[in-house]
């Protein structure tokens, strides 16, 4: 092994793992993908392959087919660096790869002339596309004072590793027949993939992605899995394919390396699918590539990992979201690459959370994951046939890495309200400043919650990220402090965390003071209590400030899904989806609360929430520099009156 070369679990586990090793290891590239070519007619003939997806892939190939490719624009990519949209590009890129995603697999049932013209086309539009990159991530602009892709120095990004990954698993699949139908286009293929992709990945290694100073996040396994496919399928250079394949196994060992033991990822639900489970998915791989030599799933962090899905489920579709993800996902998750890992890592819980949502008549995945993911799941049959079951819904889950605590009354039941909580700090990836928020869900739909992200654009990521009101704390539940939110930095935390939970209660109590930039705070104790015996959940906050002369208000908030009726030192919120009805109540009474509407425009949040939110503002001001907020959520009865009139 080179002195060198980054050691983590990967590198621990495979002792002596290297470029030279790997050469003897790796199956011919016409065997290293796990997935059979299309002239295995015992897997690929329409009799044999899952009918309802063949369908539901078929009926929107083949409207599509009687309609221009889409194709996206170079006015639609500068439009990122003139008024920060990103996603009229984006979405032209996406509809392209899906429609040569679903003609892919109807290519190879078929075999049909018309559908191997259809991916000639599809593959050569993509080779001609200016670039694979998306303009959000090309550093043009940077390098080279251009808004358009500079086609000589192409930029190595999450859509670049797209494109080489779909053409690869093209390839492989139709490489046969492609052949003998049009001669030429896998050799265009590979000089792509290569120009575009497999050469930047070796000629410069100062791609952020790398985690080269330590900052690893999901953009590593995620590219490193798509750069691998790409190269044990279109490289035939064994020396260089084993080349390229050890710096991908370095790559993910960074990342493997810096994913906490409990498995936790700080980015959330959301983007576990496309950071841990992209890093099982590699592994996977690279495991059948090896024949076997390297197998396994290395260190209690990659095992623990996932389980994660199934401890931030809220239940339904709805789950506890922080950081840039959604409450409730609009996009169907590769839910077949959980159940695989789960089944390769014995997580029994992990496997049924999976095989909660396979239903025999529904399609086994879709066009709207990647190609690669969709042929997996076509041709597994312990997801094709996996029997449908619960979800597991734990009763207490607690993640010491991010510190996000989620309780419920009874394990398997969504009954009743949900606790959530987090402390961790303000430096996390994708991260909103959010130390001490908590979430509460009757019946697994979140009343007290957190918006997520509005659709990305230029300013997501760029200076002004937190001046888009869902990153802000003061829209979040969390307190404003003296007029003042919290702060983005990793030094913005919570301190002195601690959990507790047994069969009376699940609680978590730490001090936020140090997530707000203001020194005459010295303590904001918080605690987060779900009672079991009454279900109700308990936030009690403690503060002590320096006394000040007329100081700026001092506000505790709450933001509000459906309905909301304010009384005197009260509220009534009716839920949504029909979940029923939560009373918020505080004491002291006395402190006086307003509302804010907050309406709801942008397509990601609406479809999550609809048309509006509401944040509640307490006023506690008066209370003083030291002063307790108790606030109480419970589950309403249907019929009892809560604020003095009909309910």
């Amino acid at each position: 092994m080179a002195a060198d070369r980054f050691v983590g679990p990967l590198a621990s586990a495979w002792r002596e793992v290297g470029a030279a090793r790997l050469e003897g290891l790796l199956l011919p590239p016409e065997l290293a993908l796990p997935v059979p070519p299309a002239q295995q007619r015992d897997v690929w003939a329409e009799p044999h392959l899952h009918g309802p997806t063949l369908a539901h892939l078929r009926a929107p190939a083949e409207r599509a087919r009687a309609t221009p490719w889409p194709t996206p624009l170079a006015s639609q990519y500068v439009r990122y660096h003139r008024d920060g949209d990103r996603d009229t590009y984006e979405r032209q890129v996406f509809a392209r790869q899906r429609r040569l995603t679903r003609a892919a697999v109807v290519a190879a049932v078929t075999l049909d002339e018309g559908w191997l013209d259809e991916i000639v086309d599809g593959v050569t539009l993509l080779c001609e596309q200016s670039s694979w990159c998306w303009p959000a991530h090309d550093d043009t602009r940077a390098v080279h004072g251009a808004v358009l892709p500079t086609v000589t120095d192409p930029y190595l990004d999450l859509g670049a590793g797209a494109v080489a990954a779909q053409l690869a698993w093209i390839d492989h699949l139709l490489g046969e027949p492609l052949d003998a139908y049009a001669p030429g286009l896998r050799a265009r293929v590979r000089h792509e993939v290569d120009r575009r992709v497999l050469t930047p990945f070796t000629a410069r290694r100062d791609w952020h992605w790398l985690g080269l100073d330590g900052d690893v996040h999901n953009w590593n396994p995620w590219i490193h899995g798509n750069v691998l496919v790409a190269a044990l399928r279109l490289v035939d250079d064994q020396t260089r394919r084993a080349e390229l394949v050890d710096l991908v196994v370095e790559g993910l060992d960074r990342y493997v390396a810096v994913l906490p033991a409990d498995g936790a990822v700080d980015e959330g639900y959301e983007y576990w699918w496309n950071g841990a489970c992209r890093a099982l998915e590699a592994l996977d791989i690279l495991a059948h590539a090896t024949g076997g030599a390297l197998d396994g799933v290395p260190g209690d962090a990659l095992r623990h990992t996932v389980a994660f899905p199934h401890r931030t489920h809220l239940g339904g579709a709805w789950y506890l979201n922080h950081a840039d993800g959604a409450a409730r996902p609009t996009t169907t998750p590769p839910w077949h690459a959980l159940h695989r890992a789960a089944r390769r890592v014995g997580d029994r819980d992990a496997q049924a959370h999976a095989a909660a949502h396979r239903r025999p008549d529904a399609p086994v995945a879709g066009a709207e994951q990647d190609l690669g993911r969709l042929l997996r799941a076509l041709t597994d049959p312990g997801w094709v046939h996996a029997a449908a079951g619960g979800s597991p819904l734990p009763r207490d889950v607690w993640l010491p890495s991010t510190q996000v605590m989620l309780a419920r009354r009874t394990a398997g039941s969504v009954e009743g309200l949900t606790l959530a909580a987090k402390g961790g700090h303000n430096g996390e990836n994708h991260n909103h400043n959010d130390v001490g928020s908590v979430v509460v869900a009757l019946n697994a739909v979140p009343v007290l919650v957190d918006a997520g992200r509005p659709t990305y654009t230029a300013q997501t990521f760029g200076p002004d990220r937190y001046g888009i009101w869902t990153m802000r704390s003061t829209w979040h539940n969390v307190p404003r402090v003296r007029a003042t939110g919290q702060s983005p930095g990793r030094g913005f935390a919570a301190r002195h965390v601690t959990h507790a939970t047994d069969d009376t209660r699940a609680e978590v109590t730490m001090d936020i003071a140090a997530a707000y930039p203001r020194p005459d705070l010295r303590h904001w104790w918080r605690t987060a209590r779900l009672e079991r015996h009454s279900g109700r959940v308990v936030v009690v906050d403690v503060w002590e400030l320096e006394p000040a002369v007329e100081p700026p208000p001092t506000h505790v908030h709450l933001l509000v899904a459906g309905q909301v009726r304010l009384g005197a030192g009260r509220a009534e919120v009716t839920a949504l989806d029909g979940a029923g009805r939560v009373g918020l109540s505080w004491r002291p009474a006395s402190a006086p609360c307003a509302a804010t509407v907050r309406p709801i425009e942008d397509p990601m949040l609406f479809d999550v929430w609809g048309a509006r939110l509401h944040r509640l503002e307490i006023d506690v001001t008066a209370f003083g520099p030291a002063g307790e907020l108790v606030l109480t959520v419970e589950e309403l009865p249907p019929h009892e009156a809560f604020l003095g009139g009909a309910p």
